[in-house]
This record gives structure tokens, C-alpha cells and sequence, in this order.
């Protein structure tokens, strides 16, 4: 089985659900941003995290915004699911941008990052990094990607969303460029449905959902 979360921030309790207890060393929980356990490499934080890593289900998430980018780019990379990985902790593992797993036979496009809007309240490289917003050749890379594929993938896993999905989620929108980038891709892309986090709401669209709290299993 494959569940698919939105921001967790470092709540270790999130991994109390009961929709989790059932899970075997087949499954995977796959979260869409904000994980929250890399962040600042204390003592408690590394103790959690390998509570994490040694659950029998493997936990897998993309970036999103507030994630320290410096401590989290120090993590290996090696390949699962037939992808780019970071290994972090035991069954701990970051989705890399641009990459396309497969994953119980369903392939998966993942990219992270996003925009930080309180980041004028942030301090750079200590609760805000740059890295947040994808680069040129990270974009580049991605459609490289996709278009080995042939621009056809079972699912999109993001922390924000397209344009279009986020216009039908909250009325005020900010473009950016990777916004933009998301909003190219759910035009040319061929896929089944687009999972993403960032806006800290439980609510299914058209093909797409936003994710919070909620834990919501692929089929």
C-alpha cells in the first residue's frame, strides 16, 4: 500500500494514525513537504528520526519550504525505486527533485520546494534558505525527465501546487516561477492525479488534492 500525507513539521505523533499501524515493509508513506525533521540536527531531532527509519514502512518526502537545505544536503544520494534518493535514516528517504520512481508498479513524479512568504520574518540560512525555490537546471532537468517518459506519469507529488490548483483552493494567489513551472506541466503532462501540500488544508479537486493532516491511499 501507498499513503500520501501533507506537512507534518516535525510532529512525530502524525506517525500515531491508525491507517499507518497496518503497514508492512511493502508499504510506503509519502509525505508532500514541510517533513520537519531536518532542521535544526539536535539530539532530539536525530533521536526521531531514527524512530522513523525503523518503522517497517518506508517513509519517503519531497521538500517543501521549511526544511534546513544545508544540513539536508549533506545526506547521501543513492538510488530507490529507480530514482535519485537521499538516504537519511534507516527507511527514511528524500524524494529528489525532478526524479520519477516506480513504486508498486505506479510511477511518480516528484519536485520539491516552494516559497516561503514569511521568509522577510526569517533569518537567511538559519530558518530560511534560498534553496526553497528550485533552480533553472533543476526545471530543466525535470522535463528532461518527463519527456523520457513521454510526458506520462500515474501521479505528481509536490509541495505546491500549480496555479490552477491553488486558484481553486485559496482566492489570492502568488506567481512565482516555480508556480508557473507547475502550471506548464499540468497542461502537457499526461497523469492520473496530482498530490501537494504548503496550503495546510484537506481538500479534493478535480485531479488533484491538498493534503494536511489528512492520509489519503493511492489505488
Amino acid at each position: 500500500m501507498i499513503y500520501v500525507t501533507g506537512d507534518m513539521h516535525g510532529e512525530f505523533e502524525r506517525f500515531e494514525n491508525k491507517k499507518l499501524k497496518r503497514l508492512t515493509e511493502n508499504d510506503c508513506l509519502i509525505v508532500c513537504g514541510d517533513f520537519g525533521f531536518i532542521w535544526n540536527d539536535s539530539q532530539r531531532e536525530k533521536s526521531l528520526l531514527t524512530k522513523i527509519g525503523s518503522k517497517r514502512y518506508k517513509t519517503l518526502f519531497v521538500d517543501g519550504t521549511h526544511e534546513n537545505f544545508e544540513l539536508l544536503g549533506s545526506y547521501p544520494i543513492t538510488e530507490l525505486y529507480g530514482g535519485r534518493v537521499q538516504h537519511i535514516n534507516g527507511n527514511v528517504y528524500h524524494l529528489m527533485r525532478g526524479e520519477i520512481y516506480t513504486i508498486e508498479n505506479k510511477t511518480f513524479f516528484t519536485f520539491g520546494g516552494g516559497e516561503s512568504h514569511d521568509k522577510e520574518f526569517r533569518r537567511e540560512n538559519g530558518t530560511w534558505w534560498k534553496e526553497e525555490q528550485p533552480t533553472a537546471d533543476e526545471m530543466c532537468y525535470a522535463k528532461q525527465n518527463l519527456e523520457k517518459h513521454n510526458l506520462t506519469v500515474d501521479y505528481i507529488i509536490t509541495h505546491q501546487p500549480s496555479m490552477n490548483d491553488m486558484g481553486m483552493v485559496i482566492r489570492h494567489c502568488t506567481i512565482n516561477p516555480l508556480s508557473s513551472f507547475f502550471e506548464e506541466l499540468s497542461k502537457n503532462i499526461n497523469y492520473k492525479k496530482w498530490y501537494f501540500g504548503s496550503l495546510h488544508q484537506n481538500k479534493k479537486l478535480r485531479r488533484a488534492q491538498c493534503l494536511f493532516t489528512d492520509i489519503a491511499k493511492i489505488t
